[in-house]
């Protein structure tokens, strides 16, 4: 007769601390992970630097580009640069396509501030810059925070200008106005959501005019010059540009004992790094393999370089026809994680979160079988039998993680890409890193959560 001791260990489920059962060894090569990190998140704060920093990891790997209808041969190594916002990168194995490929795919593009088209005013005595805000963003906490300039602005003749302002030490960096207390008492009667408005967030970007001020709109042909000066363009310009405004804030440890870490972005970089230090650090050379960093989940993934793109379709086909594979058998074969982070369950909010299915910090990457909102609107829900698959590849291969939701039934909800590539007709199933304060301008995740999602994707793309 077994014990109540041991009856809890055979029968009950419950999540692990990566403290718990991480040696020294674990703990060390966790922190050395996360410094790797640290470089990409500073550096990668927009969808286009993340392809660009993902370019040149894979070329250093062995990886070429791929243009449509290049020859594709068993061990080859290949990416497909989707008009330098979108990439897919892709080993073919040695055994046929028609087994099924296992594919990551997370997004690179995050909650941000982007410019409008005609973005440049003056009033008051400052010079301004307009802004559309992109994804879901809480409107108040884009104020009075240090802002970066980052994007791509294409001229009139067809080249292009990036710009990066407010990263190095000695640039300027933009900033939003807020209300001060003593003035603000009609203001804080307002709901929350309400109280700063979405026309309200413009970039203060200067105070001196170009002259001696004598002029009307001094400050902004001031502004407008400078711009020009260290960018070369004009006004006109910006109506064919992509730029945004994001926090100036470097990646910094949270707490004395340094395994938190705060950063912009980690929505969805956190679970897009480790989807490339996976792909390039397995080992399997069997079975074709591919890592999608996606654009445009923030906004719903829609458009060219989305993931309701017919790109991955037709990627599969290209491969099906050089290997005289059929193109739907590799679909019905193939599996997909959609690597995207989980909310962290918050103890200062825990009217939100239902604890038993949440996240908690630094107990391994996160296993979400749906998303969606309330009655799973708008999820992909993945099946008992793949639900199972997963658990047991994690488990052989000794990977931290945990079951997860997000939040409580009627609290609210979101999505992820994978019922955009379960419509292929491919398994898909949630895996990622759990985090605080997820949309805000600055994120905190474990460094423990951030290397188990690395090892729980090596995992999928090795086995």
């Amino acid at each position: 007769m077994a014990t109540t001791e041991e009856l809890k260990k055979q029968l009950t489920y419950e999540k692990k601390s990566f403290f718990e059962t991480a040696d020294d060894a674990a703990r060390e090569a966790a922190l050395r992970y996360a410094e790797g990190y640290r470089a990409f998140i500073d550096y990668a704060k927009t969808e286009r630097e993340s392809v660009d920093y993902a370019v040149k990891a894979a070329e250093r790997e062995g990886y070429r580009p791929y243009r449509w209808g290049d020859k594709l041969t068993a061990g080859g190594k290949y990416y497909l640069n989707n008009r330098g916002k979108s990439l897919y990168l892709f080993r073919i194995g040695a055994e046929s396509p028609e087994n099924g490929i296992r594919i990551v795919a997370s997004h690179i593009d995050s909650p941000r501030l982007d410019l409008k088209p005609v973005p440049v005013y003056e009033e008051g005595g400052m010079a301004f810059l307009k802004t559309h805000y992109y994804g879901g963003i809480r409107k108040y906490q884009w104020t009075a925070i240090p802002l970066a300039l980052h994007g791509t602005v294409a001229l009139r003749g067809g080249e292009t200008v990036s710009v990066r302002i407010g990263e190095e030490e000695n640039d300027p960096v933009f900033y939003i106005n807020d209300l001060l207390p003593h003035l603000s008492a009609e203001q804080d009667q307002k709901p929350l959501g309400k109280a700063i408005s979405g026309e309200a967030l413009n970039l203060l970007s200067g105070s001196a005019p170009a002259d001696k001020g004598t002029e009307s709109e001094e400050i902004k042909l001031n502004l407008l010059r400078l711009l020009n000066e260290r960018c070369g363009i004009k006004e006109e310009d910006l109506i064919s540009a992509e730029l945004c405004a994001v926090p100036a804030f470097k990646a910094r440890d949270v707490g004395l004992d340094r395994w938190l870490l705060a950063a912009y972005g980690h929505d969805d970089h956190v679970c897009a790094y480790p989807s490339l230090t996976a792909l390039f650090e397995s080992a399997g050379e069997k079975r074709t393999v591919c890592c999608i960093l996606a654009d445009k989940e923030e906004t719903g993934s829609n458009g060219s370089t989305w993931m309701q793109s017919r790109i991955l379709a037709d990627l599969i086909d290209e491969i099906a026809a050089a290997f005289s594979c059929d193109a739907n058998r590799i679909r019905a074969n193939s599996e997909c994680l959609s690597a995207d982070v989980a909310a962290a369950y918050d103890p200062n909010f825990p009217e939100v979160f239902e604890k038993r299915n949440a996240a908690l910090l630094s107990c391994g990457v996160a296993v979400c079988k749906y998303t969606g909102a309330r009655g799973k609107s708008g999820t992909n829900d993945a099946s008992a039998e793949f639900t199972a698959k997963i658990r047991s590849l994690l488990d052989a291969h000794q990977v931290n993680w945990q079951i997860a939701e997000l939040g409580k039934v009627d609290a609210g909800g979101g999505g992820t890409v994978a019922k955009f590539i379960s419509v292929h007709n491919i398994d898909t199933i949630d895996v990622g890193v759990p985090v605080l304060s997820m949309h805000a301008p600055y994120e905190v995740i474990s460094k423990a959560d951030l290397y188990s999602a690395h090892l729980a994707i090596s995992a999928f793309l090795t086995d």
